[in-house]
């Protein structure tokens, strides 16, 4: 007996973003399902990855991590190479050094590291600020300028500092990260604020700012699944990609730093940590992540093998 397939109607889709200058671009978004439901609409693109890039040597990353770039930690450039040579669609570059704890570097010093990353590699760059929110909005004016003509995503942009960072965005012809704390209404209202300025749909995405393995990725899950439900049924303010900070979140869990020594029950660090990283990142995009931004090559040759399976029609 044959079983019909049950089939949802969306009337609407994900936006389209372009990042990158030609020849060297890079598509996401776009879909008009949700992920990897063939049988219901289309997914021109698939998920793409990054990998981070500090400004500063890293001082809290587990070996395990840092070995994968040895020698070249301390030269931003040469560390966004290694990262293309490994195979990412992306480079995304973090200006931790700008932190005021940290080296309180200034805006001309990061828009010059931004320069110089660009400059180095032939994908397109992600730039995130420090975190703190009225720096970042300094440090992005500057790296926009920078950055001019290269069509980036700089990030991130809250209810406190959005109007100078859209501004550089707009200005510089850039892309931006809206970010808001796994809430699907005050992702919508950034939205609004942001279009509201000027800048199209289509150069925005959502930074719901997700958890990693064991650490609330079920919420995370939630929120992000809403949002694509959201798109699809026509809310033009839920009609983002989706960026996810995986790396920050699972390199930070117990699970990826803890020693075997210390708990030999969980078995090898090296493996443990990079299926941590791994198996959040294949979960955010069974829920509709479009950017993965992740730390370890591994992961993102495992990511791949998942994504590029999952593609196949």
């Amino acid at each position: 007996m044959a079983v019909a397939i049950a089939k949802e109607k969306w009337t609407s889709k994900v936006n389209e973003m372009v990042l990158g200058a030609e020849p060297n671009v890079v598509k996401v978004g776009g879909e008009s399902t949700l992920p990897f439901l063939f049988f219901e609409g289309d997914m021109p693109n698939r998920p793409v990855m990054a990998l981070e890039v500090w400004d500063m040597e890293p001082t809290d990353w587990p070996d395990v991590l840092t070995a994968a770039f040895a020698g070249v930690l301390s030269d931003p450039a040469a560390w966004a190479q290694k990262c293309v040579e490994y195979g990412a669609d992306l480079v995304c570059l973090r200006l931790v050094s700008a932190h005021p704890d940290n080296q309180n570097a200034s805006p001309a010093d990061c828009a010059k590291v931004a320069r110089a990353v660009a400059d180095a590699v032939n994908v397109p760059l992600i730039v995130i600020g420090c975190g703190v929110e009225e720096k970042d909005a300094e440090i992005m004016t500057a790296v926009g300028e920078a950055l001019a003509g290269k069509v980036a995503l700089l990030g991130c942009a809250t209810p406190n500092n959005y109007k100078t960072i859209t501004a550089a965005c707009m200005v510089n012809g850039h892309s931006i990260i809206a970010s808001s704390p796994l809430d699907i209404n005050l992702a919508k209202q950034l939205n609004i604020l942001i279009t509201e300025m000027g800048l199209a749909a289509n150069r925005i995405a959502i930074d719901p700012l997700v958890g990693a393995l064991g650490y609330g990725i079920e919420y995370a899950y939630s929120i992000m699944e809403r949002a694509r439900i959201g798109a699809l049924t026509g809310d033009k303010m839920l009609a983002m990609p989706v960026i996810c900070f995986v790396g920050q979140e699972a390199w930070k869990s117990k699970e990826a730093k803890t020693t075997a020594d210390e708990t030999p029950e969980w078995g090898d660090l090296s493996r443990r940590a990079i299926l941590w990283e791994t198996m959040t990142a294949t979960t955010f995009v069974q829920a509709g992540g479009s950017i993965l931004v992740l730390r370890h090559p591994e992961s993102v040759k495992q990511v791949l093998a998942h994504i590029n399976k999952m593609m196949q029609k």
